[in-house]
Formats: structure tokens, C-alpha cells, sequence
């Protein structure tokens, strides 16, 4: 026996020379993966789960829904396609007839015109002036015609060139009328309410001594 510090030494040869090791605390059962956790994963590695579906439930629900009302918008487009060729050609028929009823009137209003023509020029000959009276009256009965369909003719003579009416043939030096005024009517021109079927030809004046 020794003595250190003056404690004695007890320990046996033995315990002296034993390497004290920390002591681990014991193992924790919870700790880590057992071995059916272990095989639930491999399991689970080798057949992954499906990804879920990009249709909900109530998406293919309404889908025939969706699928009806698009079958209705295009039958309903067919049927609005369908009437407006209907109304087209329905127009087109009424427009034409209109053209035809309108030739008719005006041809009717000519027959008595035709009539007069004939009666004249069939009696020329015996009474020459008689046929000159005829003319006469043929013209204003043509006149009366033309003014029942509208029909107005153009102001020309005298009156200020303007050549939205009027067709100038030429321009001729007079004091007659003021300068650029029409000096004379060669062919009348008509309209139809604000329409123009015609200009006037006309002669316009250049009167240099006019004062404007």
C-alpha cells in the first residue's frame, strides 16, 4: 500500500490498470428506422404513386353540359345563316320586281305620247300644218309625262355656270349675259329630285367688260 496525498491507495493491481469508457445511455427502440419502415419505403420507391388527375370531379361533370350548349349556339347559327339567305334573296326579288313595276308605269305614261306620234305623221301630208300643231302638242304631253315621274329639267339659260349641271361646249366672247354665264341652251339637261340624269350643254360667255 502507497500513500498519494495522504489518501491510501486501495485499488488492486487490476483495477489499475483497466481503461475506464464512458458509459452509453441504452438504445432508444424509437430511434432511426426499423425494419418495416425500411421495407414500406422500398416498396414505395419501386411503385410511386399516381399523379393526380388534371380533371377535378366537377369538370367532367359539366363537360356534356358544356358539350349541349354548343350543339344549341350552332344550330342556332345555321338557323340565323339559313334566314338571312332567305331575306337576301326575298330582297333581291322585290328589288327587281320594283325595277320592272317602275318601267311599266313609265312605258304606260308613253303609250298616249306614241299614239299622237302616229296620228301626226299619218296626216302630215294633207295638212302640214296641222301636223305642226301636232308636234306641238305631242311635246307638251311629253313634258306632262316627265313631270308625273319627277323628272325637272336643268335651269341653263342666263344663268351662272355651275358645272355640277352644266357641260360647257365652249366659251364665246359676248356682252350679252355676265361673264361665265351660259349664253346659250344647245341641249337640255334633267334630274330627278336632287339626282342628275343628264347636264345641259351649254355655251358659256366671256364677257370681259363684266364687273363681277
Amino acid at each position: 500500500m502507497s500513500k498519494s496525498n495522504g489518501q491510501a491507495d486501495i485499488r488492486t493491481d487490476e483495477q489499475k490498470n483497466e481503461v475506464l469508457e464512458p458509459e452509453l445511455p441504452p438504445a432508444d427502440p424509437n430511434d432511426g428506422f426499423t425494419e418495416k419502415e425500411s421495407s414500406a419505403q422500398g416498396k414505395a420507391a419501386q411503385n410511386p404513386p399516381a399523379p393526380p388527375s388534371n380533371d377535378p370531379p366537377a369538370a367532367a361533370e359539366e363537360l356534356p353540359k358544356l358539350r349541349a350548349e354548343r350543339d344549341n349556339l350552332l344550330d342556332r347559327l345555321a338557323r340565323l345563316q339559313a334566314e338571312f339567305d332567305n331575306y337576301r334573296k326575298r330582297s333581291q326579288k322585290e328589288n327587281a320586281e320594283f325595277r320592272d313595276y317602275a318601267v311599266a308605269d313609265a312605258a304606260k305614261n308613253l303609250l298616249p305620247v306614241i299614239d299622237n306620234f302616229s296620228l301626226a305623221l299619218k296626216n302630215a301630208a294633207a295638212n302640214p300644218e296641222n301636223f305642226k300643231k301636232g308636234v306641238e302638242l305631242i311635246h307638251k304631253q311629253l313634258q306632262d309625262v316627265l313631270q308625273k315621274m319627277n323628272v325637272q329639267r336643268v335651269p341653263a339659260q342666263g344663268q351662272p355656270f355651275d358645272p355640277r349641271i352644266h357641260e360647257a361646249i365652249e366659251m364665246v366672247d359676248s356682252s350679252e349675259v355676265p361673264d361665265n354665264h351660259v349664253l346659250e341652251e344647245l341641249q337640255p339637261g334633267y334630274k330627278i329630285k336632287e339626282r342628275l340624269l343628264r347636264p345641259a350643254m351649254v355655251r358659256v360667255a366671256k364677257n370681259h367688260n363684266s364687273v363681277n
